[in-house]
Order: structure tokens, then sequence, then C-alpha cells
């Protein structure tokens, strides 16, 4: 599961990154609210943090600019204002929560798994041919058969299934797997690509995963 942390205070966003990774979450974090649209509306998210008061564009614009972009990332503002039209302004903006400072991040926490489940209910099965994936339990299926992945080899599957038929350009796939801390090694997609190929494509007449040249790779059910 991956997160962005949109929080201009160092002290607040060590705390919550290193919190956060205890958990096993990836985290993005970026203190400028315009970093944090970009990389929004470049990566694939889980959940979005947002401090209200942070540089750049304030949590307002940056919470109304990711709707306006149809991202639908649940966002969890942070906020030391507590009085209820405060609140309505955040939820009308498209939160999805908020949470009012100081809190405890045991409560951030129980928070963000509220999201991930409501998300997962939204869409927990995914199924091209044979091939199903149950985002709720990670369970992956080729036809009766069980297929044992990775952490990252899971993820590669999930985003190309939920983008069924459309090439997935490389870079975008290691935005998925790799946060923007962790040293990057250019043949590592390719190691990963081929051990999800070998589990679930090699035993089966129909092959799902494509590469195209200088491209990226696609998950599809269409013969060509």
């Amino acid at each position: 599961m991956k997160i962005l942390l949109i929080e201009d205070d160092p002290k607040i966003t060590a705390f919550l990154k290193k919190g956060l990774e205890e958990e096993y979450f990836c985290v993005d974090s970026v203190a400028n609210g315009d970093d944090g649209i970009y990389l929004a509306s470049v990566n694939s998210y889980d959940v979005i943090i947002l401090d209200i008061m942070i540089h750049g564009s304030d949590g307002y614009i940056v919470c109304q600019k990711i709707r306006d972009a149809k991202i639908t990332t649940p966002i969890i503002m942070l906020s030391a204002k507590s009085a209820i039209e405060d609140k309505v302004t955040f939820l009308n903006l498209g939160a999805d929560d908020y949470l009012t400072k100081p809190f405890s991040f045991e409560e951030l926490l129980a928070r963000i798994r509220v999201q991930l489940r409501k998300k997962e209910q939204k869409d927990n099965l995914i199924q091209i041919g044979d091939l199903i994936l149950n985002a709720t339990t990670k369970v992956v299926k080729r036809g009766e058969k069980i297929i044992t992945l990775t952490a990252k080899e899971y993820a590669i599957l999930e985003y190309l299934m939920r983008n069924k038929n459309a090439i997935i350009d490389e870079q975008i796939l290691m935005n998925t797997i790799m946060s923007f801390d962790d040293s990057i090694n250019s043949n590592l997609l390719s190691v990963y690509i081929y051990r999800l190929r070998t589990k679930i494509d090699k035993d089966f007449e129909v092959k799902l995963l494509k590469t195209y040249r200088n491209q990226g790779y696609k998950i599809s059910d269409e013969i060509f």
C-alpha cells in the first residue's frame, strides 16, 4: 500500500513517515502543495494525507485540484481548525475524512484503515481471462492454481490488472513499487516482470502479460 503525505512540518513528517513505514506502508512525502498535486497526478496512491497549512498551494487548493483532475484516491485532511463549518468545507471540497491537531498516530492509522476498507469494498475482485486477483485477501489465482507472489510482484500485477488492456510505461510501474527515497536499479523492473511472467503465464496456453518494446507492459486476454 502506498501513501502520499503532504505536510511541511519536518517533525510531523518524520514521525508519521516512520510510523507508517513500520506498518508496512510505502510513503512519499512532500512539503509543498504544488509538488503534492503533481505526485498525485502521476502516481497511484491508496491514501493521501494532506495538511491544510502547507507551502505553495494550501490544502484547500490541493484537495480541490486533485478532485478536479478526477483522482478518487481517499484524502484525509489534517487541520488545527475544529469548527463545524471548517469540517463541512473540507468534506465539500472532496475530502473523505479529517483529523484535528493534535492527534494520536493510532487514530490516524485507524482512519487510514477505514478508507482502505471502503476502497476494497468498491472493487476487491479483478479478473482478466482466468486470472483473478482479490485485492482484499491478496490472493491471486489462475484457473484453479493459486499463484504465490512477492509484495512487489503483487503490486505490479495489481496495477496492470486495474489498467486492463492499457500499455503502462516502465517508469510508472517503477513508481508503483518504489518510493522516491529508494535507490533505483534500471534492471530491477525487468527482473520482476520476468518472475511475474514465469508465475502467471509459463504453465498456461494463453499468455496474458505482454511486453511492448520501448513502450511498456500490459495485461490482456486479447489474442494478437
